[in-house]
């Protein structure tokens, strides 16, 4: 749901709509530019790899008016994902606005292929991140997920930040757009009761594959984060939505942090945010699977 740090073909346009806003942000943070490529982005942010006398540096930009804050809370889930220490995350060097455009500066991490032992260090540097805990469900500010605010008010239980923060957000905004998704009181209650009572988590948040790239020592670096402390199966039924992890990564993880049995079977309940977040995003494509989840645990 967020741009990735893949090298595509420059596009002359993209590049000339915000040239003003990366040789500012070059001037105000002290360096030149020598050259800008653009990278595979998303219908959010515009991307770009740009060459300076500080070598190379990513810049991401977008609009400071449809996406207020966005790149704030990007960089504060990047910098808590760091201060863990648990997987490598790009450095944020700054970030700001110019023109009506806001800019996030990055580390660029050049990308090369993956080490054979590298799912087995994906699992056990997630358990490691999930092992970070905190006093109650929530995080210190509301963020995004994709273009799409993410409510992060602090709750006492899993299952009462999951409804109240996570689904009943998302929920009305699907009933705001035409979905119109019935009575979900039985479902709430069902959910609840099947959600294990575990200490929270220090999550990703939006863990598709997509949002980790390899990094120079062929080592998992994460990415685009919308992060929380929430309930830990949360990112692993993101990573089993849309595929790309294989099954070691999740047999790693278990053996390093034991899952609550019933936890492969609890898959749909928290996939059930992430596609609501795609129903609201990208429409009605998504509603026979939210719709499915609703009778499985109705």
């Amino acid at each position: 749901m967020s741009a990735t740090n893949t090298l595509s073909p420059t596009s002359p346009m993209s590049v000339s709509n915000n040239q003003q806003v990366i040789y500012e942000l070059a001037s105000s943070h002290g360096f030149t530019v020598k050259g800008i490529d653009s990278l595979a982005g998303g219908s959010i942010n515009q991307v770009y790899l740009i060459n300076t006398s500080e070598g190379k540096k990513v810049v991401k930009v977008n609009s400071a008016h449809k996406f207020p804050g966005m790149f704030a809370a990007e960089k504060q889930g990047l910098e808590t994902l760091k201060q863990e220490n648990a997987f490598d995350v790009p450095a944020v060097f700054g970030l700001g606005e110019v023109g009506g455009k806001a800019y996030l500066l990055l580390e660029y991490k050049k990308e090369e292929p993956q080490k054979g032992h590298f799912w087995k260090v994906f699992g056990k540097q997630l358990s490691q991140l999930h092992k970070t805990s905190a006093e109650s469900f929530g995080f210190a500010a509301s963020n995004y997920i994709g273009s799409l605010p993410q409510y992060n008010e602090p709750r006492e239980s899993a299952a009462g930040f999951y409804v109240n923060q996570r689904l009943e957000p998302q929920v009305k905004m699907a009933s705001e757009r035409g979905f119109s998704l019935g009575d979900l009181s039985g479902f709430y209650r069902n959910i609840s009761e099947e959600i294990p009572q575990e200490a929270p988590a220090l999550l990703h948040g939006d863990l598709w594959s997509g949002n980790y790239i390899t990094n120079e020592e062929g080592l998992p670096c994460l990415i685009d984060p919308a992060v929380c402390y929430g309930p830990r199966e949360m990112d692993l039924a993101m990573m089993q939505l849309f595929g790309g992890f294989p099954s070691e990564v999740f047999d790693i993880y278990n053996e390093h942090f034991p899952l609550q049995q019933g936890w492969e079977e609890r898959i749909p309940l928290w996939q059930f945010y992430y596609l609501l977040v795609h129903l609201n995003i990208f429409g009605r494509s998504y509603l026979p699977q939210v719709e499915e989840i609703i009778r499985r645990f109705s």
